[in-house]
């Protein structure tokens, strides 16, 4: 299968394509699909021509993977904690209009891959907007920060995440993910005690 992480877009125009080969820069990008600016799929690969990730173009569109996909997060969103970024989520993706995937490939582990790839992806979130999800991590919110717990039960470190405050404004901060009294904070939907506070929005 693979492992993947998504931009969940509201915008549904591609970005250039020679928008994204800058961003690449020195790795390059092949499309597997479509014509130039109008790609359905594309190829990031290193310059010896080893890949580095599969991206693929989703529209949310009736009767499409795009939407099939979109129903699926929808549905699994309420059972996660916080309830308030549940809720907030569940929500937000009715406003999708796009979905770009990521397959990472054994390229982003040689040569600086894995940030050839974040720049590739940094500069389609930019021009999609929306909020971003990773498997084994969860979604973000707006501003890239995990809203929900989807992680495994030893994860451990420090992680930016963000907690929907009753105003609706959110507090982004950084938590110790093996920490278990902040853990059980972020989880009630409160921002633990003595974290780093990054930013209110």
């Amino acid at each position: 299968m693979g492992y993947y992480i998504r931009i969940l877009g509201k915008r549904s125009e591609s970005p250039p394509l020679e928008q994204l080969q800058r961003a690449a820069e020195p790795a390059v990008l092949d499309a597997d699909g479509g014509i130039e600016d109008k790609w359905e799929a594309l190829i990031l690969k290193h310059e010896t021509g080893e890949p580095i990730a599969f991206i693929e173009k989703n529209l949310v569109l009736p009767g499409q993977l795009g939407a099939d996909e979109l129903q699926e997060f929808v549905s699994e969103v309420s059972h996660y904690k916080p309830t308030s970024a549940a809720a907030w989520l569940e929500k937000y993706l009715s406003s999708v209009k796009v979905i770009y995937s990521f397959q990472l490939l054994h390229g982003t582990e040689v040569d600086n891959g894995f940030e050839k790839m974040r720049r590739v992806y940094a500069s389609l979130w930019g021009h999609a907007g929306g909020v971003l999800q990773a498997d084994q991590e969860g979604f973000s919110n707006e501003s890239g920060y995990t809203i929900l717990w989807q992680f495994s039960d030893d994860v451990s470190g420090a992680w930016g995440v963000g907690i929907l405050l009753p105003n609706g404004r959110w507090v982004n901060f950084e938590m110790d993910l093996g920490n278990p009294q902040h853990r059980e904070a972020f989880w009630r939907g409160d921002v633990p005690t003595g974290v780093k506070l990054i930013s209110e929005q």
